[in-house]
């Protein structure tokens, strides 16, 4: 069972006023921390994770990893996100229009377990205003507990290395839907072939990366200290990405 050093007095009082609770789990460092504080605490938490065409498989399963490590149970949600025709055309405001359908059925699954109450992992870092999926979140009555109880994305990286908890540097990653302009709709055929290329790379050893499209081209976005690798690597790069992309594009901007 996770011990409660690693978490904040103001955390316990949370879960001591919400002692059952469904988690929204991506296996990302946020939802995991709240995972293993949830148990310290030792709330009766439920992780549940939607499986979508916007995951790529390693997300997956850092999800399944983290959940063993802190002695947990991961229910998996398979959603078709592509259903909802306002998700598909992609538009300025496609984040809330996914997470309302994600947490829709997150709840329902939730629920049918016998969970009446779901939390995410939002932490007080992240800026509502910038953020459109935040506003359905408060429509449907998520709470969230970093958000609420004031927890930073570098308090709770710190928390999480405290706990010894493998995620706690990993890298932020946003969904594969990210990749796709806005206003270009979004097809499966699209996230497959970003998904791919992504996957690629951190093979051959990059990381925090993003391959956009960029009319039918792969546009590369790496931090600054890995450029130097990308052009050294030019040509191994163009053959790992061959299967999806014929042309591939370097942005000279740091990530």
């Amino acid at each position: 069972m996770p011990q409660t050093n690693a978490v904040p007095q103001v955390l316990r009082a949370f879960f001591d006023a919400h002692p059952r609770l469904a988690l929204a789990f991506s296996g990302g460092t946020d939802s995991a921390y709240l995972l293993y504080a949830a148990r310290a605490c030792g709330c009766d938490v439920g992780a549940f994770y939607v499986q979508s065409a916007f995951q790529p498989a390693f997300e997956r399963r850092d999800a399944l990893r983290l959940a063993e490590q802190v002695g947990a149970t991961v229910n998996v949600v398979t959603l078709d996100v592509l259903a909802s025709e306002a998700v598909r055309a992609n538009p300025a405001d496609r984040c809330y229009h996914c997470k309302r359908a994600i947490f829709a059925a997150l709840i329902d699954a939730a629920r049918a377990m016998g969970y009446d109450a779901i939390m995410d992992g939002t932490n007080a870092s992240d800026d509502a205003g910038d953020r459109p999926g935040m506003r359905a979140l408060e429509e449907m009555n998520v709470l969230s507990p970093l958000r609420l109880c004031g927890i930073t994305k570098a308090r709770l990286r710190e928390y999480s290395r405290q706990a010894g908890l493998f995620t706690w540097n990993k890298p932020a990653y946003a969904c594969l839907a990210t990749r796709i302009p806005t206003g270009t709709p979004i097809t499966e055929a699209a996230l497959r072939r970003v998904a791919g290329a992504e996957e690629a790379l951190f093979e051959m050893g990059f990381s925090d990366l993003r391959v956009r499209l960029f009319h039918g081209a792969a546009r590369l976005q790496l931090p600054g200290a890995q450029l130097a690798a990308a052009l050294e690597k030019r040509e191994g790069i163009r053959a790992a990405l061959a299967p999806w992309f014929d042309t591939v594009l370097l942005d000279l901007k740091d990530r």
